[in-house]
């Protein structure tokens, strides 16, 4: 939650600061990142340190080198998050947000579950369940759609689920964890991609006229608690252009 430690190394504090600044266009394509010496001194910190940081966002793409210049940010779309992965940052930040981003049209209501949404949460094809529903975006246009199936019993215990308005007092994971004191133990994480349809047009405001060539990535996150109860099935639908990341630590 928010106010929590941020137990990440130095370098990667540092790091993530001015990715952020960057995908929120805080630091403008072609601008200069502070050298290592500077970045040394504002964060008190070696060289050895800010020399990782800068490396770091190299490696991700969002800065270049150049010799006898310096570090140049680069202009590139952010990549998409999964469900899973916004429940994780919703843990550590409090905000399920990447970098740069902040979330509209947010939508809500019982509708009848589709066989896909039915069969991923164990219900009958056509049963109430809550569809949850907004729009990622950052400065480069959308980031995600993304859709939350949740099965009806839980409207009634928190009815701000089946409301189409940013939730408040945490996700819909937490506020269910809370409301039945069992928390979510385990997720199934899928990702693919495929041409994009007329509904996902819809979806990601384009033209169905002139749709992208390019296959974009759908990320699926099914949430299961304690009791071995489906929670919640998410699917997020990424824009144009965009691609999915993760990284970990790798032991030697």
């Amino acid at each position: 939650m928010a106010g929590q430690a941020d137990n990440r190394a130095p370098y990667a504090r540092i790091a993530a600061h001015y990715a952020e600044q960057i995908s929120s266009g805080q630091r403008q394509p072609g601008s200069l990142l502070p050298s290592i010496k500077t970045l040394a001194e504002e964060w008190k910190v070696s060289t050895a340190t800010a020399e990782k940081a800068l490396r770091k966002l190299r490696n991700d793409g969002f800065v270049r080198g150049i010799h006898g210049i310096g570090t140049e940010v680069l202009d590139r779309p952010g990549s998409m998050s999964s469900g899973s992965q916004r429940l994780d940052r919703g843990r550590r930040t409090g905000s399920s947000w990447g970098e740069g981003e902040r979330s509209d049209s947010h939508e809500a209501g019982v509708v009848p579950a589709p066989a896909d949404v039915a069969q991923a949460l164990d219900t009958e094809t056509g049963a109430d369940v809550i569809r949850r529903s907004r729009v990622y975006r950052d400065r480069h246009g959308i980031v995600a759609h993304s859709t939350s199936w949740i099965p009806a019993r839980y409207g009634k215990l928190i009815p701000q689920l089946a409301a189409s308005e940013r939730l408040t007092g945490g996700t819909s994971l937490q506020l269910i964890a809370q409301a039945t004191g069992h928390p979510i133990s385990h997720r199934i994480d899928t990702a693919s991609a495929r041409t994009l349809t007329p509904e996902d047009a819809r979806l990601l405001e384009l033209d169905p006229d002139d749709l992208p060539s390019e296959p974009v990535v759908v990320m699926t996150a099914k949430f299961i608690d304690s009791q071995g109860e489906i929670v919640e099935y998410g699917v997020d639908l990424g824009g144009p252009g965009r691609t999915w990341r993760t990284e970990s630590e790798v032991s030697a």
